[in-house]
């Protein structure tokens, strides 16, 4: 490749690249639709970082970042995803393959799940199905044992010297780690900072809801793990739906006040004998209620529309916490 050159404008990259100030660029890996689904792309002094990859099907998208930034691939030191969800790791093994002087670095729940990755893909398969599984994702790739590395609560990698902080991040998944960027002031959050859909801004700014998916949603864990984030005072967070937020305050206590109407709605349910719609349509009054306190000109069934993915895996994850 070329020499490196960050330094491009905005208007000359490809769509799916945002350059984001500070080194860093989202992704947009095309999962489902646009603006779904982010990796992020860490340039520093010439090396790089990929934090989450998206699914198989991203990883051309990746490859044309590092090309069209001028970055070799043997410039990328670390392929990081936050969590083993396969629309945040499910291309981390392809991927791998194309960067040959990459290291991967995972929480040590997952780290055996990128070596071997057969119980990851019966996991998922039980939620989405065999024709969504194959459609979605491919066939996952196993990442050679001796390039997978645990992370631990507290440690600090080092991207040509810039620090990235590891936190232990519990409550969407006990495999998951937030990454802390003291360069820019701001997490890379995965899903524990929940989901930022543009669609729903308004002028009152972006509207954040929590995520249940299955199978491992705890709420304490989940309010803990934001608390800590905040405790950081950041300035932005990088969520992988969709992209970079800011107004990290509001957005936090529109996060915990939903979270707080969601477990509220599941205690009520509990016995329900048709729970898992009753579940669908009590987060659907939730988010129809906020969105509109928000300013939302998107009508209920639009809400529905859009947020159908989510409004499906976050009643099924309310239910699987429930039974536990």
């Amino acid at each position: 490749m070329s020499g490196m050159n960050t330094s491009l404008p905005a208007a000359t990259l490809p769509t799916f690249l945002q350059p984001l100030g500070q080194g860093i660029y989202a992704v947009d890996t095309g999962f489902h639709r646009d603006q779904f689904d982010a990796a992020y792309l860490m340039v520093h002094e010439g090396r790089g970082a990929f934090i989450d990859s998206g699914t198989n099907h991203a990883v051309p998208r990746l490859l044309a970042s590092l090309e069209v930034l001028g970055l070799a691939c043997d410039a990328v030191d670390f392929v990081i995803p936050t969590h083993v969800h396969l629309d945040h790791a499910g291309g981390c093994g392809l991927l791998m393959q194309a960067l040959p002087n990459a290291q991967m670095w995972v929480h040590p729940r997952g780290a055996r799940h990128m070596v071997d990755p057969s119980a990851l893909w019966q996991g998922a398969l039980a939620v989405y199905g065999q024709a969504e599984m194959e459609r979605s994702y491919g066939a996952l790739v196993p990442v050679p044992a001796d390039r997978v590395h645990a992370t631990h609560d507290g440690m600090t990698l080092s991207l040509a010297g810039r620090a990235l902080y590891v936190a232990d991040t519990p409550g969407h998944a006990r495999h998951h780690h937030c990454l802390w960027d003291a360069t820019s002031r701001g997490w890379f959050t995965g899903d524990t900072f929940g989901l930022s859909y543009r669609e729903l801004d308004t002028a009152q700014g972006p509207y954040i809801l929590p995520t249940s998916t299955p199978v491992q949603f705890d709420p304490p864990a989940l309010r803990a793990s934001i608390d800590r984030l905040l405790s950081h005072d950041p300035q932005c967070m990088y969520l992988t739906h969709y992209s970079r937020v800011t107004e990290v305050p509001r957005l936090a206590a529109l996060l915990k006040g939903q979270l707080d109407q969601m477990v509220s709605l599941a205690e009520q349910l509990r016995e329900s004998p048709d729970r898992h719609e009753a579940l669908k349509r009590g987060l659907l009054d939730i988010y129809a209620d906020r969105l509109q306190e928000h300013g939302t000109a998107l009508t209920r069934a639009q809400i529905a529309e859009l947020l159908a993915i989510d409004l499906e895996l976050n009643a099924q994850g309310i239910a699987v916490w429930l039974d536990r």
